[in-house]
């Protein structure tokens, strides 16, 4: 089952960093449309969706959320701005295919009661 590794910018232009199966559901759930959600994003509300990475399963993203926290303030900006090079910040034994950067929608996106369907 793949993994989702997200950061969120919260309110005070604070970082929030998590991991899900399921994107759309924690997305509406950090921002109070369904319950749950992180203790943090109840007090620093979610501002933007910044990056995703799609990782195999829950071992591969727990490892990933971990040492980007390690990061200090400028690595995680700098990695946030080319998400592909994650492997030059992160001492992660994997293979650089295993953290794959997927497109970022806007936080906006995922809120919807509905997935928005393409347009022809």
């Amino acid at each position: 089952m793949a993994y989702y590794i997200y950061v969120l910018r919260c309110k005070g232009d604070t970082l929030y960093t998590g991991i899900t199966p399921d994107l759309r559901r924690r997305m509406r759930q950090h921002c109070g449309q369904l319950a749950g959600g992180a203790k943090y994003t109840h007090s620093h509300k979610p501002e933007a969706l910044l990056r995703v990475w799609e990782t195999v399963d829950h071992t591969a993203a727990a490892r990933f959320e971990c040492a980007f926290k390690q990061l200090t303030r400028t690595q995680k900006e700098q990695l946030l701005q080319i998400p592909e090079q994650w492997d030059a910040f992160l001492s992660l034994d994997a293979e650089p295919a295993a953290y794959a950067p997927i497109e970022t929608l806007p936080l906006a996106d995922y809120l919807r009661k509905s997935t928005p369907k393409k347009s022809d």
